[in-house]
């Protein structure tokens, strides 16, 4: 069986990472305060939003209640980025 990278976009390592951003942002938190609402230490938002640590499945619990989702939510297939060229940054 072919194992993933953490970071690969298909990883539920990187999902969690992708969705949690989204979902954070969407409601207006920092990381600071995401992490306090699920009672998390205030960096282990960023180690996970950075795909740098891993989560068990009480902490996606914690996480997914925190948000106001469920933990599927927090597992979904995310959109692929797409490359940012520099004329992306020109304005109009």
């Amino acid at each position: 069986m072919k194992s993933l990278h953490a970071n690969s976009p298909t990883s539920a390592r990187h999902r969690i990472s992708c969705n949690l951003k989204r979902l954070r942002l969407e409601r207006g938190l920092s990381q600071e305060r995401a992490a306090e609402l699920a009672d998390f230490h205030r960096t282990y938002v960023s180690q996970l939003e950075r795909c740098v640590t891993n989560i068990s499945i009480d902490g996606l619990e914690r996480l997914a209640h925190a948000l106001g989702v469920d933990v599927l939510d927090l597992l979904q297939p995310t959109e692929p980025e797409m490359p940012t060229t520099p004329d992306d940054n020109k304005l109009s």
